[in-house]
């Protein structure tokens, strides 16, 4: 196993602290002095910097994307593109691997359209591997990536979600891949494929996964919408919608398509974010499926193979007039504490994006106003996002990625603007949020057409980093500067009769008379794949930590005394009730 705490004091030590300016200095002490009443002692301590600094550049990660944007405005041109957090070659450090576009009829690029594969060198720097890896060609238009070992090889593969297929990589565990869709089965044909999870809906220790198709849709026949007689792109309406797509692990490198038996083939929608966990604690996982003018899924295992929708009785499907939102992307994670899933759902401008507490018995409860999420958000279109505790205080913070597909706009609406500045939501423990801007640093003041987000720990230094995608420009990779002055602590779990990703684990920190509860999810944000480690805040909390494991095979595993301030890595025991040792 690798020495993560010693990972995390070598690669820490290659990244030398933001300083601000004078200025910045004074404006952000005078942003604490007015937040002082919701702001912790964590946040003090980063009074002299920036929570986030933009280190794109000086990691080294010059790709940008391309869309195919031409004048038969077909909505794919919207959509992409999907970003990755993922340790490709386990040398301890996460890569990144960013999903291009493509070309469209009359879209063409002027140099090959690509899929860089960044590695991480380790010293804040990335190199593009893309080539030697195998993965940076590929031959249909490419829209997200989901990332998980599907044969419990101990090296992280990817699928890659588009139309008109989708292909599976295998990782080789050379740093090379291998193309194997046909082989596998997987490959999603005539489909526009958008996000996409990996999860195993039957626990029999193999991730299986699932797809979320958008709309019927083809090159040969543009759809024309104006705007103020400016050719635009039409509304989603325009599009009917598809199935989900559901592929069952068969063990032996190929999948079998069990749409139809699961049930999931009649729920026909545009859909397009997806995130696979435990909704109500039976320990089998379920979907929360955020889909674009048709009604969101929540889709309940019901430990047969099979799935049940009670989006209408948890009322997450429409909105309280009986309309069903915009939703793009989606995250899970417990946002006020009391050990249950919440969800948030990015929709499209004067919608909001919502906030949905979860609950053991249904309704849930739409916290979006309360929160301070709808002011927030009225003005954007939101993609990606994720529930993070950027700052270690135990309470999950909330990024969102934001930016308009209609780029005449403006031209039509003052108070909406094509570009959107991310969001940064800090949650004051009750699942309220407070925006920080004024502290998150000048990438947060800066406005993008974002899309596809992950979250990772980049520097391996025990807080959460952040990389989203732009349409048609560079990517954004931002470094986090404060939660490493919290403590924390940080999980690398390895299943074994579960599956190696254990890929629907829920863990339960008990530390200083609070309990946290956190899960590794399967999916999430938009078009995403993320650091598979769990980081849980600990404040000011520096003292031993007790913690609970549910394996996704139902293994209840309990560790005491372990050290904050460093990940450690956690193999299934065999037994249930069993109890071991960090490794």
């Amino acid at each position: 196993m690798l020495d993560w705490s010693v990972m995390k004091q070598r690669n820490a030590a290659n990244l030398a602290p933001h300083a601000p300016s004078a200025m910045c200095l004074v404006a952000a002490v005078l942003a604490i002095a007015y937040l002082r009443g919701a702001y912790s002692h964590t946040a003090f301590a980063a009074s002299a910097k920036d929570l986030f600094t933009d280190v794109t550049q000086e990691a080294g990660i010059t790709w940008k994307h391309f869309s195919g944007e031409s004048p038969d405005r077909f909505l794919i041109e919207t959509t992409g593109g999907g970003v990755a957090f993922l340790d490709f070659d386990g040398d301890g450090l996460l890569d990144i691997f960013f999903v291009n576009g493509g070309e469209t009829p009359r879209g063409k690029s002027a140099v090959p359209v690509r899929n860089p594969l960044y590695r991480n060198l380790g010293n804040g720097k990335f190199e593009d591997v893309a080539a030697k890896a195998g993965v940076d060609k590929i031959n249909f238009y490419s829209v997200g990536v989901a990332v998980g070992d599907f044969d419990n090889d101990g090296f992280p593969d990817l699928y890659v979600t588009g139309f008109p297929q989708s292909a599976l990589f295998h990782n080789n565990g050379n740093g090379t891949f291998t193309d194997v869709t046909d082989r596998a089965g997987v490959k999603n044909s005539g489909r526009w494929a958008a996000s996409a999870a990996w999860f195993d809906y039957d626990r029999d220790g193999l991730l299986d996964l699932v797809v979320t198709n958008y709309a019927q849709f083809s090159f040969d026949v543009p759809k024309k919408c104006e705007v103020n007689g400016v050719r635009s792109y039409c509304a989603q309406v325009a599009y009917q919608g598809m199935p989900l797509t559901l592929y069952h692990n068969n063990g032996d490198g190929t999948f079998s398509d069990v749409s139809a038996q699961s049930g999931l083939d009649k729920f026909v929608g545009r859909a397009l974010g997806v995130v696979a966990i435990d909704v109500n604690d039976d320990g089998w996982p379920d979907l929360f499926v955020a889909r674009d003018a048709s009604p969101n899924l929540l889709l309940i295992n019901r430990k047969n193979g099979t799935f049940e929708d009670v989006g209408l009785e948890a009322e997450v499907a429409y909105d309280s007039g009986g309309v069903a939102k915009a939703g793009m992307g989606v995250d899970a994670g417990d946002v006020n504490g009391d050990g249950i899933p919440d969800f948030v759902v990015t929709n499209f401008n004067d919608q909001y994006h919502s906030l949905f507490f979860g609950a053991l018995s249904f309704p849930y409860v739409d916290h979006t106003v309360a929160s301070h999420l709808a002011g927030y958000s009225k003005s954007y279109v939101g993609w990606g996002t994720k529930f993070i505790d950027y700052d270690n205080d135990g309470n999950l913070d909330l990024i969102v990625a934001n930016g308009h597909i209609n780029q005449v706009i403006e031209t039509t609406r003052e108070d909406v603007k094509y570009e959107e500045p991310a969001l940064l939501l800090r949650n004051d423990g009750n699942g309220n949020f407070q925006n920080m801007r004024e502290l998150a640093g000048p990438a947060f003041s800066r406005e993008y057409v974002a899309r596809g987000l992950a979250v990772g720990d980049i520097d391996n230094d025990g807080d959460p980093d952040i990389v989203f995608t732009t349409l048609n420009g560079p990517p954004v990779l931002l470094k986090n500067n404060v939660g490493q002055d919290s403590n924390w602590i940080g999980f690398s779990l390895q299943g074994t009769k579960s599956n190696r990703d254990a890929i629907g684990a829920k863990i339960t920190v008990s530390s200083a008379n609070r309990k946290l509860v956190r899960w590794i999810s399967g999916g999430g944000s938009y078009l995403a794949s993320h650091d598979r480690r769990i980081i849980v805040g600990l404040g000011g909390n520096a003292t031993a930590v007790n913690v609970e494991i549910r394996w996704p095979s139902g293994i209840l595993q309990h560790l005491s005394n372990l050290k904050p301030n460093q990940y450690h890595s956690i193999m299934e025991p065999s037994g249930r009730g069993a109890a071991g040792g960090s490794r």
